[in-house]
């Protein structure tokens, strides 16, 4: 019986080695989807913040472009002023100017926003390049990697159930059915060590005659409370 222990426990680590990568069938994918959602995410600020500085250029130009404009028709109605003849064209004349004058003040105003606006948006668009840049390397480096172990779990899920058909042929049969119970009822661990004279899965203490039983290792026997089968371990029984 003493085999049969070592065997479940070798089953045991195979089981569990099965469980893990079946576990990363849904795990892996969606560190994948994260991956890709946070290189799409650094991508579309980047793209945004690009844009907004195009944006801020095209208006630095158009309001130089309106500037240069204004102060060409400012001066044309200033030469002007130096031929009029009559109160009346006067008036008019520097009720032009003034506007002008209010709107090239204005625009000298949104130019100066808008010159901020285009520093801002500088600094921030490469900022967010540099951030761009190392999400797209570093991720792209992880969505190989996990791209690779996708890909081999079908290898391995193969080796491992071989590997655990060959430890099942060599568990006496009544053991096994014991082990297949226990394991699937509690969803874990199956088979555990005794701990400072208890079992280590509920913690319930131990008869001294069941403890003289297990140290022998002439049966597999369980806990009473929890079903879990026992084995003695020097290192971890003490």
């Amino acid at each position: 019986m003493r085999n049969d222990l070592e065997l479940l426990l070798r089953l045991q680590v195979i089981d569990y080695d099965l469980g893990e990568l079946e576990r990363s069938k849904d795990y892996l994918p969606d560190m994948m989807e994260n991956l890709t959602r946070e290189i799409k995410d650094a991508k579309e600020k980047l793209a945004d913040t690009t844009g907004r500085l195009e944006e801020a250029r095209v208006a630095q130009k158009n309001l130089e472009l309106e500037l240069k404009t204004r102060e060409t028709e400012l001066q044309k109605y200033q030469q002007q002023m130096m031929s009029i003849k009559t109160n009346k064209e006067y008036d008019a004349l520097v009720a032009q100017i003034d506007s002008l004058k209010a709107q090239i003040s204005d625009g000298e105003d949104k130019l100066i926003l808008t010159i901020e606006l285009i520093d801002r948006l500088s600094e921030e668009n490469k900022t967010l390049e540099e951030k761009h840049q190392q999400v797209e390397e570093n991720n792209r480096k992880q969505l190989h990697i996990l791209q690779e172990k996708i890909d081999s779990i079908g290898d391995k899920v193969t080796d491992k159930y071989n590997s655990r058909k060959e430890v099942v042929s060599s568990i006496t049969k009544p053991v096994f059915s014991n082990y297949e119970r226990v394991r699937k009822g509690r969803g874990g661990r199956a088979v555990v060590a005794v701990k400072k004279n208890a079992c280590s899965s509920c913690f319930k203490a131990l008869t001294p005659r069941k403890i003289q039983e297990i140290k022998r290792g002439e049966k597999v026997l369980t806990c009473d409370y929890c079903g879990c089968l026992l084995y003695w371990d020097n290192e971890e029984s003490a």
